[in-house]
């Protein structure tokens, strides 16, 4: 585990070549003592792969000030454990999925902040839309849905040909402009381009990220057991 001073500064290195896009930790696996030095070391936003991580890490842990957001693939019927917990969903990959957000976040009394991914790879293993008539169409009626906020798109780069990661993310920001005009030209909230990992992040800032998810680059190679 690294001390303090380390992740300080890491975390000082990786912001002087963020611009203006946020910084947020990816805590998948790590423990809430880790989660802690690097929320001391200045970063508030954190974001977790894994529902059942998110309750047992941050149903007691949470400081004032840390924002969560959940960014892996999210199952339908796991939704009402994390709604309560969350700040932001950022794998919305389906209306069917984002209908059930919002009749959780309305059970919740909450308005759910959301982004939707979209496979910008073609990839067979990474969840998404995989068409732009599917997004579209998601947008068109989670417009209507009174507990939801579409805040932006989300991405992952390929890994299977990470040759193709800067058009991957030129493409995402390319499509989240058409749908700020088409669909959110009044809305400013929508204004959230979530691409970029601790392998691809500079790239992504290039071509426009606002939130990059870092998660090895600050935390060292995981440890699975």
């Amino acid at each position: 585990m690294r001390n303090q001073e380390e992740y300080s500064q890491i975390i000082d290195s990786i912001r002087s070549r963020l611009g203006s896009a946020r910084l947020m930790a990816v805590s998948k696996t790590r423990s809430v003592d880790e989660i802690d030095m690097v929320f001391k070391a200045g970063v508030n936003l954190f974001g977790e792969n894994h529902v059942q991580e998110i309750v047992q890490k941050f149903s007691s842990y949470r400081p004032e000030g840390l924002e969560l957001h959940m960014i892996g693939h999210l199952q339908s019927n796991k939704v009402s454990k994390v709604v309560p917990l969350v700040d932001m969903i950022e794998s919305i990959d389906s209306l069917e999925l984002l209908e059930k957000v919002n009749a959780c976040a309305q059970r919740n009394g909450k308005t759910m902040n959301v982004l939707l991914e979209y496979n910008t790879s073609s990839e067979a293993s990474k969840s998404g839309f995989s068409s732009e008539a599917s997004l579209f169409g998601c947008i068109e009626k989670g417009l209507s849905l009174d507990n939801i906020r579409i805040c932006g798109l989300m991405t992952v780069g390929p890994l299977e040909h990470p040759e193709k990661t800067e058009e991957a993310f030129s493409y995402l920001a390319s499509l989240f402009h058409r749908c700020k005009e088409k669909y959110f030209a009044d809305i400013p909230y929508f204004r959230e381009i979530s691409m970029g990992m601790s392998q691809d992040w500079p790239l992504a800032v290039k071509q426009g990220s606002t939130l990059v998810r870092v998660g090895t680059a600050i935390f060292g190679e995981r440890k699975y057991v």
